[in-house]
């Protein structure tokens, strides 16, 4: 994906249309109206042109043109629209052409809600590069309920040409033109803006009193977000509510009196209704909801305490929630109702306290691994309250913050939109690529084709020292802000990050086979580097589908299309093994489009826990996923190879893989981080996610933190990084053949050149 696009481009903001007619674009989208580049946003301007000698229809086209001395990385089209309309998918549909592309092209989508983008599509994943004459693409995204305007266009990244023309929307499959306009209807977030411009608590800091009783009531709130009928139907702006209540619960001198503020507060609220039928327990639970505080009087007293088992007990039966829903297709928790409160940089301590107590509350009660925090959650929201108040500064509020969400230990989950404040900080580092093997940082390749082996470091080298501070001081010390299913992972994510600082020289101590070295290497500007891309994938570079001998084949997932699946299958064929590389993220899903060709009946592989909306805090069980036999059938054996890198869509799709009868799995433990991610928005115009489904393996067993646990256990060594050997490949294939890979075989991994694109 291009993040620049999602994150940094800003559009122009559209107002909602009143019902009535919906103003009429077409013209704007076939670049046929008046003035119509004055009607296109985006840029940069220099390189957006209409031309009017190669288009698709009419009389003009839309044409995007970089060259090297471009500014920005990519260019596009932009325009926007409300989304005064209903339904359940938005397709853009366009005409693209486009030649000597070096980069990528395609058409993109985005739809924003008042909490920030909630749906987001740039065809990066498709490759699109090169050459192509006119050719029709199609982008298709589920239209988000909360979504308040779309922006969409069409895109060049890097160098070359782009044309594009007849851009069309279509709602459902009908064209937007045909569909009514409707007046989108306003809810409580949009009436009550008593607390726009502040929360007016004004805490510098707390006493051990105040930390109780505001934890307490950041415990109550959340309870009550979730539970009580009013808030669960969108009747309360509920952090308004939060702060209506807080500075008296700050007041309180005691914590009797904390407890005597809350319950008269709770008293406020309509009273739960009688219901005919109240919700209950469903039979397949999978987690139960973590309520057992609500009868301890000792920590709420006795009026407070029965106050919340009676609304507890007339909680409605609901299929959704104001503030939580079942996201559009796949389930996983929606949390696009929370504002984000974006012009409010430095958080006052009432939103800072807010940006606790959401997330607190998330967790509690939608995060489906909540059993595998190995915290005391509770005890971890009383820590942190004295944490945010004293946080004045945006930064120490983004790393109480990043410290928090690092305590799920859960590797989809970090503070995401101010990763810049999670240290080492810097904007450059070393143009070479760091892996922790055997416990130790060690170099293992380059980030950039010259200026990396121009640094004086060699591959193999081991880093003792990083200006002067051994790297296991730092690793203890930055260890808080990385969260991290595993400490593989945490030291995965370190990694990459090591040698990161400011544009200076770096001071490093490393060790060699013949000595230790002191050398000064020059950092290097982020980029101009291939660091990221390059240190999460661990596969043999080349093709991705590779015969290596008549009884070896070789296909990695990092490069993998779909569409090419039936040429996989050619050249694997008659293969006695078959080695399938996930050291990497797969480039397109390939779980059933070519898992069902490695087995010869219905495989259960995996099976997914949810959220219940009538039962906050409870998971339950889904279907099991399975793949079901296609021909031809790979008849060979599979060895799938894993590592660190191995996380989330990666590990899915090891376990699909892994359900071949027959297979092997080899490497070492993966990141522990499966199951598709819910965002969060927080004050401030910080952003987090976590893993929102529970992926257990068919028997039942959790892969969250714990990974997919290889069948052979095999890790590379310093030694063997010095050699230039993949050890990890090498066991897989003795393993399953009885034998080391061939002078034949190690030459055909190494020596083929790699197909564009691959």
């Amino acid at each position: 994906m291009l993040p620049e696009l999602g994150l940094a481009l800003l559009l122009s903001v559209v107002a909602v249309s009143p019902a009535g007619a919906r103003d009429d674009v077409s013209r704007v989208l076939t670049f046929e109206a008046p003035s119509v580049m004055a009607l296109w946003s985006g840029g940069p301007s220099a390189t957006m042109f209409l031309d009017s000698a190669v288009v698709h229809e009419g009389r003009y086209a839309g044409r995007l043109e970089r060259d090297s001395l471009s500014s920005g990385t990519f260019s596009a089209f932009t325009l926007a629209i409300p989304v005064d309309f209903k339904g359940n998918s938005l397709e853009l549909r366009g005409w693209v052409r486009y030649e000597g592309v070096q980069g990528k092209v395609g058409l993109w989508q985005r739809q924003d809600a008042p909490t920030g983008v909630v749906a987001f599509d740039n065809m990066d994943a498709r490759d699109l590069h090169g050459n192509s004459d006119w050719t029709e693409l199609s982008l298709v995204l589920p239209l988000r309920e909360t979504a308040r305007s779309v922006k969409f266009g069409a895109l060049l990244s890097g160098t070359g040409r782009l044309w594009v023309d007849d851009l069309r929307l279509f709602v459902d499959g009908r064209p937007l033109a045909n569909v009514p306009v409707v007046e989108r209807e306003q809810t409580v977030l949009d009436r009550d803006h008593a607390f726009d411009k502040g929360s007016r608590v004004t805490l510098a800091s707390v006493t051990p009193v105040q930390a109780e009783n505001l934890a307490l009531l950041g415990r109550i709130w959340g309870f009550l977000k979730y539970h009580h009928p009013a808030i669960v139907d969108g009747q309360r702006h509920w952090d308004y509510e939060l702060f209506r209540i807080l500075p008296a619960v700050a007041a309180a001198r005691s914590t009797a009196e904390g407890r005597r503020v809350l319950a008269a507060w709770v008293d406020t609220l309509p009273p739960a209704p009688a219901l005919a039928q109240p919700a209950t327990l469903p039979p397949n639970l999978a987690l139960a909801p973590s309520l057992d505080w609500l009868r301890d009087r000792r920590l709420l007293g006795a009026a407070l305490s029965a106050r919340l088992v009676l609304i507890h007990e007339h909680r409605p039966a609901v299929k959704r929630q104001f503030y939580a829903a079942p996201s559009y297709m796949i389930g996983n928790p929606d949390f696009s109702t929370e504002l984000g409160y974006r012009d409010l940089r430095v958080p006052d301590a009432g939103y800072r306290l807010l940006a606790l107590f959401r997330f607190w509350n998330a967790v509690e009660y939608w995060y489906p691994d909540r059993d595998q925090i190995g915290e005391d959650w509770p005890a971890v929201l009383r820590e942190f309250v004295p944490r945010l108040v004293a946080a004045h500064a945006r930064d120490d509020y983004a790393l109480a913050m990043m410290t928090l969400i690092g305590r799920i230990h859960d590797s989809h989950a970090n503070l995401w939109s101010t990763m810049e404040v999670q240290p080492p900080r810097g904007e450059a580092n070393a143009p070479v690529l760091v892996r922790f093997i055997e416990g130790r940082a060690v170099v293992t390749g380059y980030a950039q084709g010259t200026l990396g082996p121009a640094s004086g470091l060699r591959i193999g080298d081991v880093v003792r020292t990083v200006d002067g501070v051994p790297v296991d001081s730092l690793v203890n010390r930055w260890r808080p802000l990385y969260a991290a299913s595993n400490e593989a992972s945490r030291l995965r994510d370190m990694a990459m990050t090591l040698l990161r600082g400011d544009s200076s020289e770096v001071r490093l101590s490393v060790e060699r086979a013949d000595g230790v070295q002191e050398l000064n290497v020059r950092r290097v500007g982020l980029d101009r580097l291939d660091q990221a891309r390059a240190a999460w994938v661990h596969d043999v570079p080349g093709p991705t589908c590779r015969r290596l001998s008549d009884d070896l084949a070789y296909l990695k997932l990092s490069s993998v299309r779909v569409a090419e699946v039936d040429e996989y299958l050619q050249k694997i064929r008659g293969a006695k093994c078959l080695v399938l590389d996930l050291r990497n993220y797969p480039k397109e899903f390939m779980v059933f489009a070519f898992g069902s060709h490695l087995v010869q009946r219905p495989t259960p592989f995996a099976v997914f826990t949810g959220g219940d909306y009538s039962n906050p805090g409870a998971a339950t069980w889904g279907p099991t996923m399975s793949l079901t036999p296609a021909t031809p059938a790979f008849e060979g054996r599979v060895a799938i190879l894993v590592d660190e890198i191995t996380q989330s869509s990666a590990e899915y799709t090891t376990m699909a893989f892994r359900a071949t009868p027959g297979a092997v799995v080899v490497g070492s433990t993966t990141a522990g981080a499966d199951g598709n991610v819910s965002a969060l928005t927080l004050p401030g115009g910080f952003s987090t996610m976590f893993s929102g489904l529970g992926v257990f393996t068919p028997d039942r067993h959790t892969t969250q933190r714990v990974g997919i646990v290889p069948d052979v256990v095999v890790r590379p060594t310093i030694a063997g990084i010095r050699a230039g050997r993949d050890e990890v490949l090498e066991t897989a294939v003795h393993h399953v053949l009885g034998r080391d890979l061939s002078a034949t075989e190690i030459a055909a991994l190494h020596s083929e050149p790699a197909a564009p694109g691959h």
